[in-house]
């Protein structure tokens, strides 16, 4: 038996919602992993000055398996339990689609299902925790293993997903990651590798209409708008049209979002996740599911786009290609920088 310690690395398991948790701890972090959903990231703590990086819904935590009084459809399955945080998305990215006869939801469909959690490392020096899931519709395993050494202000996952089947299958595979107050604030900077690309979305997510021109592809950060002018993407603005846009080019993988004296540092391999979905949520949308109360950015490595299925995807030729019983790894670091 490991005695529970409260100094240097320690790791700890609790219920949220009626759901299993883990929570890694050192000096700096204190990053909770829910394991009964999606192995979500729902807190990125640091501890000194009581920063916590991502965005939480307004909504509120909700288990998957609490369902009464919801109808059922294909982006409510993902949306009536998205507490913000940071979901691993798989195999669909996105809209709900249609694969190879499988309905595939929002977003589907591992980040609404529990993973096993096993403690593979308790010491004073490092924690971690390997999580477990399969995908009901479509013959695919995950796992991931976050990582937590005493003194860094990081966290290391490991990510592995696996074709149990004798059958070449597409797939999609991201990490939506969102930021939202105290931490994000207008004017907050989004800084990204040298020469990226910048795809809008074919057309507009928001009747208000987009704050980058169709077209392109344009060179980050300052990107042609729509009636004249340019919009700055490296500025987080006070408000305006939801939009998304795609942002590829990376040799390296990495990017920072920076507060007036703190950023997070969000690192992953881009050959695996070559590209970036960049999507603004900024109180313009007053009807569901929003109702006006979100208000965040996500930055969000991606194997592939649009953000219209895995349908499109394979139309398009971004979508991941698994052979039969293949594995594919990933690796991501998420470190806190001045």
């Amino acid at each position: 038996m490991t005695l529970r310690r409260n100094w240097a690395a320690r790791i700890h398991e609790i219920t949220l919602a009626g759901m299993r948790a883990v929570v890694l701890e050192n000096e700096l972090l204190r990053v909770t992993v829910l394991a009964g959903k999606g192995g979500d990231v729902v807190e990125f703590a640091h501890k000194p000055t009581d920063t916590d990086f991502v965005w939480l819904s307004p909504q509120g935590l909700r288990a998957p398996h609490d369902v009464a009084g919801g109808a059922a459809d294909d982006e409510a399955a993902f949306i009536d339990h998205y507490e913000g945080g940071w979901q691993e998305v798989f195999p669909n990215g996105g809209a709900p689609s249609v694969y190879r006869g499988a309905r595939l939801a929002q977003h589907g469909e591992v980040a609404g299902l529990p993973w096993a959690a096993t403690i593979v490392a308790d010491s004073p020096e490092e924690v971690a925790v390997r999580l477990r899931v399969r995908a009901r519709r479509l013959p695919f395993a995950l796992e991931k293993t976050f990582r937590m050494v005493s003194g860094s202000p990081s966290v290391e996952i490991e990510g592995r997903v696996t074709n149990e089947s004798g059958v070449a299958l597409h797939a999609m595979w991201g990490h939506h990651i969102v930021f939202g107050a105290p931490f994000l604030r207008p004017g907050s900077r989004i800084r990204l590798p040298e020469g990226i690309s910048v795809i809008p979305h074919p057309t507009a997510i928001h009747p208000a209409g987009r704050r980058v021109l169709a077209g392109g592809p344009w060179t980050w950060p300052a990107v042609p708008a729509p009636g004249g002018g340019s919009t700055d993407l490296s500025v987080v603005p006070d408000g305006g049209p939801s939009d998304i846009v795609y942002l590829t080019g990376f040799t390296d993988g990495w990017y920072e979002v920076a507060g007036e004296t703190l950023g997070l540092r969000v690192a992953w391999d881009a050959n695996v996740l070559p590209y970036l979905w960049m999507w603004q949520e900024l109180g313009a949308t007053e009807d569901y599911p929003w109702w006006g109360r979100a208000r965040t950015i996500g930055l969000e490595p991606f194997s592939s786009m649009p953000t219209d299925g895995l349908s499109a995807a394979v139309d398009n030729g971004t979508a991941m290609l698994l052979e039969p019983y293949e594995t594919r790894a990933l690796s991501l670091r998420a470190e806190v920088v001045r």
